[in-house]
């Protein structure tokens, strides 16, 4: 049973208890656990297989109870409190739950009184008009229902980045330890980091193979081996996704990584050039005639076929090969030109740890400076900051900006809520406090395209704002982008000198990359935020990297690559 197994169960028991209406602090107690585990880095079962139920209860956030329960999971794979729990509701109620949009009570009606046991089901039901017979059940909730299952069928077949990331990682540092590998990496929509990802693609050196092989499908988290071989294995993963390995011999490994990274459109446009030139490319090189002439560096394929180096988050077939061809590839930003995160959440609004803990977590991994933007007042659900808070708050960040002086800056941000009329959600009073002041939509998400870009266009009159968080409000595979005036949004931003986020939570990845890189031609800068509420969440800024690279952006287009002296000139 691993955490996360467990996490998944812990998710389904508190949306089950909210069918029931049980109590809300029994809901949030599952809730809190499972965000807890999903970046908690040690497996439970070893904690619990070498400590027991104490050794569970010793680890933030799980007390006597459901250290039980989890001390059951991992015995037996069973929850006797599951089961009891599912028997009292309606069958097949999670599977209603997990369609973005609908809620307890939706659910618990279409299960218990119109018996819909399945997705199909349900389409035909919602298309049927019957819903709308229901008092308090009109035409806009099934039409957003409908939306909800078609987002439920993109997501079903494919993972978030930052689910598929970790895994895939997860099993190069299995191998790696347990089998000398001269080379291993992640290729296909993962290493061009993509939103989401259908399976994970790995490539190997080894000579051992057999060894490989073997350790691989034999990992503790696989589900099912679907295939066995000497160069190629396939496994399911209890995760829930497919991962395969192929191994390739050394002077092959470059032709390899160029043909399994790309996406269609830009391997068909590679080969045509190959063969116009006389050449032949496969996964094992680039041949003239029966000669090979490249295939242990992908620079080198790229350099023979008269392109530079093309970065992998490049390659989707767009006009990546004709810049290349004219040596036009920029230099993008990379994760080590990454001094600091413009966006966390501290415990005084909805984030799990003090500032103190963030500040040292920061240090350990060379940061220069965070923005702890703990959410505005009007967002009671996340804890927002009341005026009196801002102050307390203002006054513990001093002080550990004198106890941590030249080790790491601490920002005083915000993240404040732009309301419905466009207003931020303090007055200049309080805002002129802050050294940074992120402006983020949280509610009202309905507005149309000319009401929601008025909305922000007004947010960005007011000259304490300094960046637009998450700017779509997007929830990949469970809510859909509101739609904008961009070109509007980035004009008003490069004029008034307002970087755009771009949001590393695996969820969000927002801004669009299509997006980042229409606005660097507008001059508009960037900062990359975690939206951390847990510090080891700090973890995403990979993918907010990876994001700003798919988006063109290089380390000038980036303000989380600017020193200290020259974040707070900007900030001015």
């Amino acid at each position: 049973m691993t955490n996360h197994q467990i996490i998944e169960i812990l998710n389904e028991i508190a949306e089950l208890l909210e069918v029931k209406g049980e109590n809300k602090f029994k809901i949030r107690a599952y809730q809190k656990l499972s965000r807890f585990l999903s970046s908690y880095p040690y497996e439970l079962k070893d904690i619990y297989k070498e400590k027991g139920i104490k050794g569970l209860t010793e680890i933030q956030n799980i007390g006597e109870g459901i250290a039980k329960k989890i001390a059951e999971l991992i015995d037996s794979g069973k929850l006797t409190y599951l089961e009891e729990l599912k028997k009292s509701l309606p069958e097949n109620l999670e599977m209603l739950l997990k369609i973005p949009g609908m809620g307890p009570k939706t659910a618990f009606l279409l299960g218990d009184k119109f018996k819909i046991k399945t997705i199909s089901q349900l389409e035909k039901f919602l298309l049927s008009g019957k819903l709308r017979e229901v008092k308090g059940y009109g035409p806009k909730i099934e039409e957003k229902l409908l939306k909800g299952i078609e987002l439920y069928k993109k997501g079903e077949k494919r993972k978030l980045l930052g689910e598929a990331y970790p895994i895939a990682y997860k099993i190069i540092n299995i191998l790696k330890d347990k089998v000398k590998i001269d080379y291993i990496a992640p290729v296909g929509s993962l290493r061009r980091m993509e939103d989401t990802v259908g399976d994970i693609d790995i490539l190997a050196v080894c000579d051992d193979k057999k060894k490989l092989m073997d350790t691989f499908t034999s990992l503790d988290f696989v589900d099912s081996v679907i295939a066995k071989g000497e160069k190629k294995s396939s496994v399911h993963l209890l995760e829930g996704i497919q991962a395969d390995i192929r191994v390739f011999n050394k002077d092959e490994i470059g032709a390899a990584l160029q043909y399994f990274t790309g996406n269609k459109e830009h391997n068909v446009l590679i080969r045509e050039i190959a063969v116009k030139k006389g050449f032949t490319l496969n996964e094992y090189g680039l041949y003239k005639g029966k000669k090979k002439i490249a295939g242990e560096k992908e620079e080198d394929i790229y350099k023979l076929l008269g392109l530079s180096y093309i970065p992998p988050e490049l390659r989707l077939g767009a006009d990546e090969i004709k810049l290349a061809a004219e040596n036009k590839i920029p230099q993008l930003v990379d994760l080590k030109d990454i001094k600091g995160d413009f966006h966390i959440h501290s415990n005084y609004s909805d984030g799990r740890d003090d500032i103190e803990t963030l500040a040292k977590e920061a240090i350990k991994r060379g940061y220069s400076y965070i923005a702890i933007t703990d959410h505005s007042q009007s967002l009671k659900v996340a804890h927002g900051l009341s005026i009196q808070r801002i102050k307390e708050q203002m006054q513990k960040i001093d002080k550990l900006n004198k106890k941590y002086k030249d080790k790491v800056l601490i920002l005083k941000g915000i993240e404040c809520d732009i309301l419905q009329d466009g207003t931020l959600d303090y007055s200049d009073d309080v805002l002129q406090n802050f050294d940074f002041v992120i402006g983020s939509v949280h509610t009202n998400f309905k507005m149309n395209k000319k009401e929601m870009t008025e909305r922000i266009l007004k947010a960005m009159d007011n000259k304490y704002l300094k960046s637009i968080g998450h700017i779509s409000g997007r929830m990949i595979n469970m809510r859909e982008p509101y739609e904008l005036d961009y070109g509007a949004i980035f004009d008003k931003a490069a004029k008034n000198n307002i970087a755009l986020e771009i949001n590393a939570q695996p969820e969000r990845l927002d801004i669009s990359d299509i997006y980042i890189k229409e606005a660097i031609k507008y001059g508009v800068k960037f900062t990359i935020g975690t939206d951390a509420h847990i510090f080891e969440s700090f973890d995403y800024i990979i993918y907010g990297v990876g994001k700003a690279r798919r988006g063109w952006a290089t380390k000038d287009d980036i303000i989380n690559t600017y020193s200290v002296e020259k974040i707070l000139k900007w900030m001015k």
